[in-house]
């Protein structure tokens, strides 16, 4: 598996992205709904990362810049084949490396409540996000969970099985 910054531009992540959105759509009411599309996630002050074997997409995830400390992580997804199987924890330790690596202190997510969600809890949890208010234009609504990261705190999770590429 290689993880690296993508563009956007090849079918297969177009592919696995459409899916991403049409799933969000289908268990999140409308109003409730903050997956991003394609288009979305090209705009400026976001990266995105795709965890690939060859040209398959294992999974994807991404950071949008809020301010100059704080980002958000958007669109983590692991294809439904490969969930439970330690990809997303190699996915989430990278982008958290990443998110340091370009000054953020303080990294921020939005997830549904319902239970499709949990293991995505529980994953950011492991992570050491807690619980925070509605954060960046967010407000308080019964499908989604708000959690925050400080990145100035010491890494939660075992070093030894993950190391990032120099």
């Amino acid at each position: 598996m290689h993880i690296a910054v993508d563009d956007l531009s090849g079918p297969e992540v177009a592919r696995f992205l459409d899916e991403h959105v049409r799933q969000m759509q289908s268990i999140t009411p409308p109003e409730s709904k903050h997956a991003l599309d394609l288009g979305a996630l090209r705009e400026p002050g976001i990266t995105f990362w795709s965890a690939r074997d060859g040209d398959t997409v294992l999974a994807c995830g991404a950071i949008k810049r809020i301010d100059a400390v704080h980002a958000e992580l958007k669109s983590m997804r692991t294809a439904p084949a490969l969930t439970r199987s330690g990809i997303a924890s190699r996915l989430l330790g990278h982008i958290i490396t990443e998110a340091r690596r370009m000054g953020f202190t303080r990294l921020s997510l939005e997830t549904g409540t319902a239970d499709f969600f949990l293991p995505a809890r529980k994953l950011y949890e492991k992570f050491g996000f807690t619980p925070c208010e509605p954060f960046a234009g967010y407000r308080q609504d019964r499908n989604s969970t708000f959690m925050t990261k400080d990145l100035q705190e010491p890494s939660p999770w075992p070093r030894t099985w993950w190391t990032p590429p120099a």
